[in-house]
């Protein structure tokens, strides 16, 4: 379940920056200087090793025409955190204690594991939806509503999926790259499937008096605490962070999209003219 894809894509651009920080240093044949080909001064030397090692433009995973657009949505959503949602989760992770944070985080994985199950069932997979199903009800019934994860204590580990992935097993394809406001980055596909992940979260599957907005709002703060760090670490490493917000969530994005780690196809290159027509 997606019930706030902020989770997905911080997640997803700390993962990225974990990879770039974990990347091998260069060897010294790679940081030595060039060789000098008979016949060549040291100036055009340099110059023809500079332009081999000028590296190819990294292309988004799926098409982004609409930058300009998702890119002030992307600042809006910026403001919007570093004014509202960033202090309250530090003030909830500063005041709250951690065994009551963990159960309030456990109690949202235990809801996202419900709608996890029906996903993986409309996905065919019956196995993965079994455990999920066994899950909720294990961690529902002996962990306090599912304040406290039994499961995973019993081996029974986590496949979490949701309507956005089940349409892409079904053919649907990622569409353009789309940055939603509050929700962070999407494609057009998982834009389509987010009002059925949203009605699945606890706020709205129970609606009754005052559950829904106190539900909702506990949701979004707990959700921003778990991204506290990887928020720190994605603003001291990247130089854009739009690009690395949207390569990093599509990255992971893709990694999820058949629940088995397989990625969607890239979108087909365009082919390149021939010089002679």
């Amino acid at each position: 379940m997606r019930a706030f894809p902020l989770r997905s894509s911080l997640a997803g651009a700390a993962l990225a920056a974990g990879l770039c920080m974990l990347a091998p240093a260069p060897t010294q044949a790679q940081t030595q200087a060039p060789e000098q080909t008979p016949g060549q001064t040291p100036g055009q030397t340099q110059a023809v090793a500079a332009q081999d090692a000028e590296p190819a433009a990294v292309q988004p995973l799926v098409p982004d025409p609409w930058e300009p657009f998702n890119r002030g949505i992307f600042k809006f959503n910026q403001d919007l955190d570093a004014d509202l949602l960033h202090p309250w989760a530090s003030a909830y992770v500063t005041v709250v204690p951690p065994l009551v944070r963990t159960g309030i985080h456990n109690f949202f994985n235990n809801a996202d594991d419900l709608w996890s199950a029906v996903n993986n069932l409309l996905q065919g997979k019956l196995e993965q939806s079994v455990a999920m199903s066994f899950r909720f009800i294990w961690n529902t019934v002996f962990g306090w509503g599912g304040l406290i994860d039994m499961a995973t204590a019993f081996g029974i580990e986590r496949s979490p999926q949701d309507f956005g992935q089940t349409l892409g097993v079904w053919g649907v394809g990622p569409g353009n790259f789309l940055m939603l406001p509050f929700f962070g980055p999407s494609t057009v596909r998982d834009a389509v499937a987010l009002p059925l992940d949203i009605a699945a979260t606890p706020a709205y599957a129970i609606n009754q008096g005052s559950f829904r907005p106190v539900t909702t709002v506990v949701q979004i703060i707990d959700t921003r605490a778990q991204l506290l760090d990887a928020t720190r670490l994605m603003n001291s490493i990247a130089l854009d962070p739009y690009s690395f917000v949207r390569d990093a969530y599509l990255t992971r994005r893709f990694g999820q999209a058949d629940g088995s780690g397989a990625p969607d196809a890239p979108p087909p290159a365009a082919p390149a003219k021939d010089p002679k027509n």
